[in-house]
């Protein structure tokens, strides 16, 4: 049967998983027409209407959502076989899924999707941007096969890695008093207009228990889980956010805007790398893996090299994981295990 190709099909997955025949079209960089027709395509070969039209998108029909889980574990199947092939012969292949903080996304997927386009070209790298527990949904879901984003060193799972270890940041505009100096009490943002992500977020319910702790409620006067958003009101004047440095580097290093480390208590995190098992984590996922080690490692992809522009306060370059880590949380381990193999 023609419909049986497993690329119709991975076609049809995305465009349940993103409810837009635009959006799958940009993220595949092809289009919106050519979309069309490969799902028109596939609902004349299956009989029946796969989605149903609406005015914010598409959404699945009945038979589309009868078949979906069904087509997601036959996909599942054919990358696991087509893997478990090509890894009898030592060459990684198939999709990695890799979920990752907007603000290590060039840094970290540009970087690592070069590598593999340069080594390993048939492993297909699918990348997600998502915050705090959104990641970690995918990750226990089995949406993604490796997350990376932010968490708690307590928190941290005995199958967690560390990449970096970064502390958090009162960004403000250049010339702001509150953050002119190199850090800031947290009880000093109390009255302070703040923009902060949108709930619900485990994140802001750490910094309203912190509040609420040192006896002052926070002023957020925007929700936004936009980093753009953030970043650009801040600057401009009038608003304050709290941002790790992954997020503030180039603005930073351009003197857009400026910032001071919290302290008081400080809010140390760390970026960890995370991974679902499956089947014993295929070959192209950990070479997937390994290069996000190395990225993390060779060129700080992930924290920067940040330094205080002129006038600013002194933002000293973010700790990266130092020293021994426990085991399975080892910051780097080297060059990859397929490139010592080759």
């Amino acid at each position: 049967m023609e419909a049986m190709r497993p690329a119709l099909w991975r076609l049809f997955a995305e465009l349940a998983e993103m409810g837009s025949i635009t959006r799958v079209a940009a993220a595949r960089n092809v289009a919106q027409p050519h979309i069309s027709r490969q799902l028109g395509e596939l609902e004349r070969a299956c009989g029946g209407r796969l989605f149903a039209r609406h005015g914010r998108g598409i959404a699945p029909t009945e038979l589309g959502q009868r078949l979906l889980p069904r087509i997601r574990a036959w996909l599942a199947e054919t990358d696991q076989l087509e893997s478990d092939i090509r890894t009898g012969a030592g060459v990684p292949t198939g999709e990695v899924r890799l979920a990752v903080l907007p603000s290590a996304v060039l840094p970290l997927a540009a970087a690592v999707l070069a590598r593999l386009r340069a080594d390993y070209p048939l492993v297909r790298l699918t990348v997600r941007e998502g915050q705090g527990s959104q990641i970690e949904d995918w990750l226990e879901s089995g949406r993604v096969d490796i997350a990376v984003g932010y968490r708690y060193e307590k928190e941290l799972r005995a199958t967690d890695e560390i990449l970096a270890r970064v502390d958090t940041w009162l960004v403000g505009p250049p010339g702001d008093a509150l953050t002119h100096k190199p850090t800031v009490r947290f009880r000093d943002l109390e009255g302070t207009r703040l923009i902060l992500p949108c709930r619900p977020s485990a994140w802001r319910d750490t910094l309203d228990t912190l509040a609420r702790e040192q006896g002052f409620t926070l002023n957020v006067v925007l929700e936004a889980d936009s980093l753009l958003m953030q970043r650009e009101l801040a600057a401009a004047g009038g608003y304050h956010t709290i941002l790790g440095p992954l997020a503030i580097a180039a603005d930073w290093q351009a003197g857009r805007l400026q910032a001071a480390r919290i302290v008081e208590p400080e809010l140390p995190r760390v970026v960890a790398l995370s991974q679902r098992p499956r089947g014993g984590a295929m070959l192209a996922q950990r070479v997937v893996a390994d290069l996000i080690r190395e990225v993390a490692r060779d060129t700080a992809g992930l924290t920067g090299d940040l330094r205080a522009p002129r006038g600013a306060g002194d933002l000293s370059a973010p700790r990266a994981a130092q020293g021994s880590a426990p085991a399975g949380r080892s910051a780097g381990r080297g060059k990859t295990q397929a490139r010592r193999n080759r």
